[in-house]
């Protein structure tokens, strides 16, 4: 039997199929350690190129994923036309050497340019991955086997802030380090080549991971033709309900994400006074303990809610998980203890990160196989693309317009998850009964 060509998780290589899984979780760590290092150089960034918060806030945000979402759309389709893995491969060779090119930034523009390198590689990535990774089970597990490949999410930005904040605190106080045949180099300039040298490894794995066969999980008419954009569009257009109600519930989640992903350090850092190695360090082990843990829980809990009968498992178990974090997501940046707050954060970084794989994976279940990888790609490009432009600026901003301070980066961000959080409940409620009446459709539960 062909990988990928039915019948279980491809028939008897359930095993190479969690470690092509594996592979693609590990490309997904080091696309998010490229992605989050700058949030841990604030400070330096700001006095070595003479930039401020909100600047950094479009470097983070508009400076990636304007063209991480508007290139996902056209790669998207070569990840539903073409070899999903060698795109993938292409795609982590741009963004490390991207990540690279970083380090050599001497202005604004300088690392603007160099962020959207980093931005148009990742976009290979989430498309041509989670298309593999449907190929390669059945549906059932699709939910599961997303929720492990998200988990790079959160292990990638605990890595980043841990290794970041090591980083930090070894250069503290030093001058610039020199490397023989590039010069000499200051501490963000430093994480940033480090940042880069995890992608060639990840290049190497990959070569080992095969290309499935394509297969689907929804009823569809086959054809050879290469998908047009009439049939993406005929696609949104009949599931617009469904689609327009998970691009806002999931996306208003990715925005509080974003931000707590972006500013966490530096904001722990002005609230309490202490370090931003320290707040880096604290913030990332939460990330990689309980994060890591969220899509793993996210996952299962969605497929035990199938296999109980509930066909928009999915969605279930993300509106129980946007419930409970809403009061802890409010609280966690005001309270006037650092102990405390990582107390607090920790059902944080565990409830945010359990719908992480469920997104995609709703999406990769409702799509025809041709167009898996351009309708996840129209959702990135809607709803990443909004949560990188309002989670990494509107912190800064709120502090600065409505507080009044840039110090105020906790009110701030505990004004944002106050309205955004209920917004994406009420998104995700309206996106069941479409959902679940699909899913009852292809054969799934009540």
């Amino acid at each position: 039997m062909t990988i990928g060509d039915g019948g279980g998780a491809s028939g008897a290589r359930t095993g190479y199929a969690w470690y092509v899984v594996a592979v693609l979780m590990i490309a997904y760590v080091v696309s998010f350690v490229d992605r989050l290092i700058l949030g841990l150089l604030v400070t330096p960034l700001k006095a070595d190129l003479g930039i401020t918060d909100t600047q950094v806030g479009l470097l983070a945000g508009i400076g990636f994923a304007l063209f991480y979402t508007v290139m996902g759309v056209p790669l998207a389709r070569l990840a539903d036309t073409s070899n999903r893995k060698w795109l993938i491969v292409a795609g982590i060779a741009l963004w490390s050497a991207m990540t690279f090119a970083s380090a050599f930034a001497t202005s604004f523009t300088g690392l603007l340019i160099a962020r959207i390198g980093v931005g148009v590689g990742e976009a290979t990535l989430t498309p041509a991955a989670t298309s593999m990774i449907a190929d390669y089970f059945p549906r059932d597990r699709v939910a599961r086997a997303l929720g492990v490949y998200s988990t790079g999410v959160y292990l990638g930005s605990g890595l980043a802030m841990l290794a970041g904040g090591l980083v930090v605190k070894a250069v503290t106080g030093t001058g610039p380090v020199a490397i023989a045949g590039l010069g000499s180099f200051n501490a963000w300039q430093l994480a940033f080549l480090l940042a880069a040298l995890p992608g060639a490894l990840v290049i190497v794995l990959m070569l080992t991971v095969r290309e499935p066969a394509r297969r689907e999980h929804v009823a569809t008419v086959a054809t050879t033709d290469k998908p047009s954009l009439r049939e993406l569009l005929g696609f949104i257009a009949q599931h617009r309900s469904l689609l327009a109600a998970h691009c806002v519930g999931y996306g208003a989640l990715g925005t509080i994400v974003t931000a707590w992903l972006v500013w966490a350090p530096e904001m722990l850092h002005r609230s309490h006074g202490v370090p931003v190695a320290t707040t880096a360090t604290l913030y990332g082990a939460l990330l990689v303990s309980f994060g890591t843990l969220g899509p793993f829980l996210g996952g299962a809990w969605a497929q035990r809610a199938v296999a109980r009968g509930h066909a928009d498992g999915e969605l279930r178990v993300s509106l129980v998980a946007l419930a409970l974090v809403t009061p802890f997501a409010i609280a966690a940046p005001l309270v006037p203890d650092l102990a405390l707050a990582g107390v607090v954060l920790a059902p944080v970084a565990l409830l945010l990160a359990v719908p992480q794989g469920l997104a995609p994976a709703v999406l990769q279940l409702i799509a025809p196989n041709r167009l898996r990888g351009q309708v996840l790609s129209a959702f990135m490009l809607v709803a990443v693309l909004s949560a990188y432009l309002v989670g990494p600026t509107a912190v800064p901003i709120l502090a600065e317009r409505v507080f009044g301070s840039p110090q105020a980066l906790d009110r701030g961000m505990a004004l944002l998850c106050a309205v955004l959080l209920p917004i994406g409940a009420v998104a995700l409620t309206l996106a069941r009964r479409p959902y679940r009446e699909l899913m009852i459709a292809g054969g799934r539960g009540r």
